[in-house]
């Protein structure tokens, strides 16, 4: 019954388990990770931002001209319930990459693509020594200038960083000329231990770059006061701020959805509560169109937005607008014209 119904697996780690229970946000941050009824009910797709749709091969997306994605893994540290890809992560998935020469002859006969994002899944559950595997395939390239690991692993499992060999993997970028970037995912203050914090400064010391993505959630962080917390602390320790994604209608998760009204109420409020050189992040639909930031909703009840990413680049920057239905959560529930 949980397979037919697309139920992810369930597993926490212990240190993020002590980390949500002794910060003060347990009755929030339990929805993370713990599974509920609301899962069976709640209805959507397993593929909203159209992935399969821009696969080459198993496990490599070009969607965006700039950008290539690497699903360097089906398995993570733990398991968040409002995950976008619950169709393969947590399983035994045919949607991963197998072959990096592959990619790299792709990536190599595409000079358009200057970086390439390394995700799954979470890459940073792979040894150290398979992710400089990958690298072998990259760093030759020479349009490449930079390449990004997405992972959440600072949040559940932060020891993963106490590898004596990952510096130098990092160090490998650099010295190949490109920025090495991570792209934290941490989704509320409470989730962000000393530990955590005490290994990021350690990664920028040796010059890795920091970015932090973070997921609007039901119950969770729909609250400014608590995200303008989290955003200040990222900024405090030298992570910027970067995407303030709208949860996606995913089959099982789209629980966590808020309403667009209410997330560019939330968007105001953070913004209204950080420093100028805070407010960094951009709140995002990630749809299957491109990548849309949310603006506003204007006094003429429409909702205005723009192209942060699209596949036609003319699209890209080009602010538009629909009119405003309460209670909308994603682009598709609002009406055209």
């Amino acid at each position: 019954e949980l397979q037919a119904s697309s139920i992810m697996r369930y597993h926490v780690t212990k240190s993020y388990r002590e980390q949500i229970t002794n910060s003060g946000y347990y009755e929030q941050l339990k929805y993370i990770v713990e599974p509920s009824f609301q899962e069976f009910e709640s209805p959507g797709t397993l593929d909203t931002s159209g992935e399969l749709d821009n696969t080459v091969f198993p496990g490599f997306q070009h969607k965006y001209a700039q950008t290539g994605l690497v699903m360097a893994t089906d398995r993570c540290a733990s398991y968040c319930r409002y995950c976008l890809r619950k169709r393969l992560v947590g399983k035994d998935s045919d949607e991963i990459a197998a072959d990096f020469a592959q990619i790299g002859q792709y990536i190599r006969g595409h000079p358009e693509i200057t970086n390439v994002l390394i995700t799954g899944g979470d890459p940073l559950v792979l040894s150290t020594a398979k992710l400089d595997k990958m690298l072998d395939h990259l760093l030759p390239i020479r349009h490449l200038d930079s390449i990004r690991f997405g992972t959440k692993t600072l949040a559940y499992q932060p020891k993963r960083f106490e590898d004596p060999a990952l510096p130098a993997l990092f160090k490998r970028i650099d010295e190949a000329g490109k920025a090495a970037v991570i792209v934290t995912h941490f989704d509320h203050i409470g989730e962000i231990s000393v530990e955590a914090e005490h290994k990021v400064r350690s990664l920028r010391a040796r010059g890795v770059q920091f970015l932090n993505q973070t997921v609007l959630l039901a119950k969770v962080n729909d609250d400014p006061e608590i995200l303008a917390a989290t955003f200040a602390k990222c900024h405090q320790m030298g992570i910027r701020p970067y995407y303030l994604f709208q949860a996606r209608p995913v089959k099982g998760a789209s629980h966590f959805q808020v309403s667009l009204r209410r997330g560019i109420e939330i968007a105001r409020g953070i913004n209204q509560r950080l420093s100028g050189i805070q407010k960094t992040f951009k709140y995002i639909m990630s749809h299957h169109t491109g990548k849309i930031e949310v603006l506003d909703l204007g006094a003429d009840g429409r909702i205005y937005m723009r192209y942060h990413q699209n596949k036609s680049p003319e699209k890209i920057g080009k602010i538009f607008s629909r009119p405003h239905l309460e209670g909308a959560c994603w682009l598709d529930d609002l009406p055209e014209g």
